[in-house]
């Protein structure tokens, strides 16, 4: 299973995959989760409901199927998150914005789980100033890819039908 992070979605929104340019993602998102493919947590939806638009209305009406909560064993895994970032020689306010967002509990629920993550972020070697997703994964052994490998490993199609 693929975890989503919330750039994928908001990315998509505002760009490539808008809702009335490309309503087939979307479309194809809900099957995806259907069939256990892909989900996000409820974190995710709540950084998602903070933009009041078409993009916070479609979580809303995802809460509970395709936005997961945290479970035990994700709550767990938030400790080896956590311990692992402070360790590390980022900058305060990098650690604070990272804590203070969905990304922890997005890799912790990948850790508990062995699910991948899917971001758009990309693994910086030695950058301080920002906490990714990508970095805190490959230190800790979760599976994370860019949304295209994601999309083409799941053999998405989004075609045109008349």
């Amino acid at each position: 299973m693929f975890l989503l992070d919330a750039n994928t979605l908001i990315q998509a929104k505002n760009e490539y995959y808008a809702f009335d340019i490309c309503p087939g993602f979307w479309e194809w998102l809900d099957v995806a989760n259907a069939s256990g493919d892909i989900s996000s947590i409820e974190q995710i939806a709540d950084e998602l409901r903070k933009g009041k638009d078409e993009l916070a209305d479609w979580a809303d009406a995802r809460r509970g199927k395709f936005f997961l909560a945290l479970d035990a064993a994700a709550h767990a895994e938030m400790t080896t998150v956590a311990s692992w970032v402070q360790d590390q020689d980022f900058r305060d306010d990098a650690k604070r914005v990272f804590f203070a967002g969905a990304d922890p509990f997005l890799i912790a629920h990948a850790r508990a789980h062995g699910y991948t993550v899917a971001s758009h972020e990309v693994h910086v070697e030695g950058q301080k100033n920002k906490v990714k997703i990508p970095t805190v994964c490959q230190a800790l052994n979760v599976p994370c890819v860019r949304t295209f490998a994601m999309l083409r490993e799941l053999n998405a199609r989004f075609v045109l039908q008349q």
